[in-house]
């Protein structure tokens, strides 16, 4: 098991890690380079930003075709970077630990 990190201090604006999640817009106006403002389609890309306080180097974007697709691309992004999300005070009433 890898071991536990040392804390250390991180300015303003490097303190949260960023994944972000965009969504396609091209051919829904149906003429090439003009867009339908305000629509977009189920899929896109989900990225994580980079971080120097973190040590985050983001990698490839990672593709999703559905909204049922999004919360697998996000979890891949994060596991690509090897992060490690801790339950908040409502999650833990719900998630077992081992």
């Amino acid at each position: 098991m890898p071991s536990t990190p040392s804390p250390k201090r991180a300015k303003h604006g490097e303190k949260m890690i960023e994944v972000s999640v965009r969504f396609w817009t091209d051919d829904i106006a149906g003429q090439k380079e003009l867009i339908l403002p305000r629509h977009a389609w189920t899929g896109g890309v989900v990225r994580i930003q980079r971080n120097q306080a973190h040590g985050i180097k983001p990698s490839k974007d990672v593709i999703f075709n559905s909204l049922l697709e999004l919360p697998f691309a996000i979890e891949k992004v994060l596991l690509a970077e090897r992060i490690t999300l801790h339950g908040t005070s409502r999650t833990r009433k719900y998630i077992a630990t081992h």
